[in-house]
């Protein structure tokens, strides 16, 4: 026998606001029962000792501290540049702008 019958199927397709044939019922009946069927047997695992979690293991923040550090200067930075113009990394254009 399902747990859940005909007429609750046709019940929840209502609230649903779907369109389910009679034809129909009987298969999402059965459908429906094997779902419920995993669910309840989900509920029997025995986990009273097992805290509930959000996350199978546990978060750590994985950002380092925001220190200012030495870096290049200006100067030092371009000098590797093949090209600069204004202070400022020159490349070549790979976009064709639109007129």
């Amino acid at each position: 026998m399902s747990a859940i019958t005909r007429a609750e199927v046709a019940h929840l397709a209502h609230l649903a606001r779907l369109d389910i044939p009679d034809a129909e019922l009987d298969h999402y009946a059965e459908q429906l029962d094997v779902i419920l069927g995993a669910v309840a047997r989900v509920s029997e695992v025995v986990a009273d000792d097992i805290p509930p979690t959000s996350h199978p293991v546990p978060l750590v923040n994985v950002l380092r501290p925001d220190v200012i550090a030495p870096c290049l200067s200006r100067e030092e930075a371009l000098a590797a540049a093949s090209a600069v113009e204004d202070d400022r990394f020159s490349v070549p254009r790979i976009l064709e702008e639109e007129a």
